[in-house]
């Protein structure tokens, strides 16, 4: 038990910025009171969740959403309220020149716009001390013959290599993938295996990111867990729930069973040690999620909090009692194991944990009580409040 807790105490969960601002659906996306209108209110915000899981301790940061004029000062702010400037994360997918892809485009002056706009963001891991870029294209086709599959996989290498050249000592990038959406017909990095074969040729620098909303329906995430783990290439996680594509709820909200799966295989592959410390150790816990209907800092203490609750029940399985059932072919009494540990009620052991780290057992009530939210309704009125334009 004495390990489980350490092993608790000890995991890390990034917040993204942009779940504090105005974001959600693509049909509209609802305003709230009291949201960031820059990104140190993000980061004061992020800075909340850290204060009362005490498992939160960087914030991903999304270029030009979360552009300042002086990125070490931003890094500097953050240390100020308790956190750390963790995952930038790039973006060409927005401007209008991106209509046809931006590094899969047609046109090299767009593939070079791009290009240009990820090595600036390299520019800001080196001014805020990150180690992680990540790389989402929402590059692809709508329809057979608008453009060449194999060009396009030609350009998307090009362009990554460059930016794998441009990487420092210690940095590294992950590449996300997605089945659809918004290109329909073919989409450049539509699946793990795509992103896993680009990382191959490139290096240790480059690694896979999963996002749990942007598979199939009935896809075995965790078996892609485990081999990209088992490869070496398993860099981190865009933690979300889905019911129907890639919904950006709180993570654990629709399939709890699911994410204790995953982090079993996370266990199991002995990669739980947080950030990223090498090709061969280390996944980034990262939530990506939009929060539209619901508040947005209690939305991420909430999807924290699952993430705990999946992996204290993770590590409650009985290594060696499964091990025992597999091995004498005993399907019913592995499968056990496995229910059993998650049929466990953690949330005492959790709130034990958290009074033993000078936190309160219950996050949640906790941050209610704070009058945090209040404060910031009274107090951010007037300016422009962030969303997904800036």
């Amino acid at each position: 038990m004495s390990d489980i807790r350490a092993t608790l105490r000890a995991q890390a969960v990034e917040t993204p910025s942009w779940a504090y601002g105005n974001s959600g659906t693509r049909f509209k996306v609802f305003a709230q009171r009291g949201v960031p209108r820059d990104p140190y209110e993000k980061l004061a915000d992020a800075a909340q969740v850290h204060a009362f899981t005490g498992v939160a301790p960087t914030v991903a940061l999304h270029i030009p959403w979360d552009r300042v004029d002086d990125y070490a000062d931003l890094a500097r702010h953050a240390t100020e309220l308790g956190v750390r400037i963790g995952a930038i994360n790039s973006n060409v997918f927005q401007d209008d020149d991106y209509r046809l892809g931006s590094v899969t485009n047609p046109d090299p002056a767009v593939r070079r716009k791009a290009l240009d706009h990820l090595l600036a963001c390299v520019d800001v891991m080196d001014a805020t001390g990150s180690d992680t870029l990540k790389l989402w294209f929402s590059d692809g086709t709508n329809y057979p013959g608008q453009d060449d599959i194999r060009d396009r996989q030609d350009r998307l290498a090009e362009a990554l290599a460059a930016v794998y050249d441009r990487l420092g000592e210690g940095q590294r990038f992950l590449l996300e993938y997605k089945l659809f959406e918004p290109a329909f017909y073919v989409t450049d990095v539509p699946d793990w295996g795509t992103a896993y074969a680009h990382c191959l040729r490139l290096g240790d620098k480059a690694q896979v990111v999963v996002d749990t909303g942007h598979h199939a329906p009935g896809t075995n995430i965790e078996f892609i867990v485990a081999f990209l783990l088992r490869e070496g290439k398993l860099g981190g996680f865009d933690f979300n729930s889905r019911f129907y594509a890639d919904d950006d709820l709180m993570v654990g909200a629709a399939d709890p069973f699911q994410l204790f799966r995953i982090m079993y295989e996370v266990i199991r592959g002995g990669a739980l040690s947080g950030r990223y410390a090498g090709p061969e150790q280390g996944v980034a816990f990262m939530l990506d999620q939009c929060h539209n209907i619901e508040p947005k800092i209690p939305g991420q203490i909430r999807s924290v909090m699952n993430i705990q609750e999946a992996t204290a029940k993770a590590l409650r399985v009985d290594g060696d009692a499964l091990a025992r059932a597999q091995a004498e072919g005993d399907v019913l009494g592995a499968n056990a194991v496995l229910m059993d540990a998650y049929s466990t009620d953690v949330r005492p052991l959790l709130a034990e944990l958290r009074q033993e780290m000078g936190l309160d057992p219950d996050p949640m009530a906790a941050y209610a009580r704070s009058g945090y939210s209040e404060k910031i309704v009274a107090e951010r009125v007037g300016g422009t409040q962030a969303g997904w334009g800036a």
